[in-house]
């Protein structure tokens, strides 16, 4: 893997990341032994922008792995692959990352099927080490590779929940939605809107957390705040903007819409 391989997954621009609870120090503490981390918390609360801050911070090229029901080992670790001269291997996202000395993030980890995590187990010990049994290769983890997941815990069930075997390889990191005032600053920044809007969206967010598990699977997210504060910058109607991004996403039913609507109006009409 040649020097340009290796920039091509750089984090180029420093990632707008407000520090909430001195989760940068954990982190460097952690990547320092080369320790695996597991990134816990709902969605939309900045887990994935806290990767690429620190993949930033660190100078670490950073690989990302949105993960799905479908995907297999093949889809991480790599695969055979015919071309005009015939059969090719062609390393996988996990593969590329632990040959280079990548941070390797594996987002929604959850959402993958258990026999496709279990490939990660040997990159997770004191072995470092990841079998690509279909070449024959067994590869030695890059001095400077890390390992990274993430989930929600709010999203699980006994029929799709990390094991234990593959939980209890990791130090893990709590994530939640910030403090109101902080998260009005960080709506007012990335959004581009003024302080006060950004407070009444945080505001209008605050009440529909309270509903989780009594109507809601989850609240509003600090995301679905930049959006909204986004539209309400490009000149939307504050009202309409709030109705695209902060109740249709998040559910069908229409009294619970209602509820929702009813929270905007509160302190947009």
């Amino acid at each position: 893997m040649n020097i340009q391989n290796i920039e091509q997954y750089g984090v180029a621009r420093e990632p707008f990341y407000r520090v909430t609870a001195g989760e940068d120090v954990l982190y460097e503490a952690a990547y320092a032994r080369r320790m695996p981390v597991m990134l816990k918390g709902p969605t939309g609360c900045g887990k994935s922008r806290f990767v690429e801050y620190m993949a930033w911070k660190l100078r670490r090229p950073l690989i990302t792995v949105a993960c799905n029901e479908d995907m297999t080992a093949s889809d991480l670790v790599g695969r055979f692959l015919l071309d005009k001269n015939g059969t090719v291997w062609q390393d996988g996202p996990l593969t590329t990352a632990a040959r280079i000395g990548a941070i390797c993030y594996l987002d929604e980890i959850v959402e993958a099927r258990q026999d496709t995590t279990v490939v990660i187990h040997p990159l997770t010990d004191h072995r470092r080490q990841l079998p690509l049994d279909k070449k024959g290769e067994l590869i030695s983890a890059h001095p400077n590779f890390q390992l990274v997941i993430s989930y929600n815990p709010g999203y699980q069930s006994l029929m799709k929940d990390l094991k234990q075997s593959t939980k209890q390889r990791f130090a893990a990191l709590d994530f939640d939605y910030p403090a109101a005032d902080l998260e009005a600053e960080i709506v007012a920044r990335e959004a581009g809107v003024d302080a006060s809007t950004a407070d009444k969206l945080v505001q209008i967010a605050h009440r529909t957390r309270n509903l989780k598990g009594h109507g809601l699977d989850e609240g509003i997210s600090t995301r679905l705040l930049v959006y909204a504060g986004q539209m309400i910058a490009e000149g939307v109607d504050a009202d309409a903007a709030c109705q695209m991004t902060l109740v249709t996403p998040l559910t069908d039913d229409p009294d619970m819409r209602q509820t929702l609507q009813a929270a905007v109006e509160t302190f947009f009409v």
